[in-house]
């Protein structure tokens, strides 16, 4: 069974950067389609970016594409999430999540994943 942990909390500007990482143990963490969702006070989680099996294909949301690069390194079992020109409206608790997968492409829907993160915060400010 995979674990994840997320590091990376943090408080910034706005227009600042932030990286957030997420270790995963696993002995096959290759096998694994990893994403990142978010979760803003009183808002339902949603998707924010995610990486196939290989980092050969990712995929983002709208509201961070160009701004937000999802990466993985499979020998360090470690998927990134490198967030720049950050907004106020980026503010929420960022989750991890992950899937065994038999296909090396990136998922979006949060029902695509079987394990998450307890989550880290990020807080852009004003």
């Amino acid at each position: 069974q995979v674990q994840l942990v997320e590091s990376g909390e943090g408080l910034v500007q706005a227009g600042g950067s932030l990286r957030l990482s997420c270790a995963a143990s696993a002995r096959t963490f290759s096998g694994y389609v990893m994403g990142w969702f978010r979760q803003a006070p009183g808002k339902e989680r949603e998707f924010v970016a995610s990486i196939s099996r290989s980092g050969g294909s990712t995929d983002s949301a709208d509201s961070v594409k160009g701004r937000f690069t999802i990466s993985r390194d499979n020998a360090k079992n470690t998927v990134s999430l490198q967030m720049n020109s950050l907004k106020p409206a980026d503010t929420a608790v960022y989750y991890c999540a992950a899937v065994y997968s038999g296909y090396d492409v990136p998922y979006r829907r949060e029902w695509n994943y079987s394990k998450w993160g307890r989550g880290t915060q990020v807080t852009v400010s004003s």
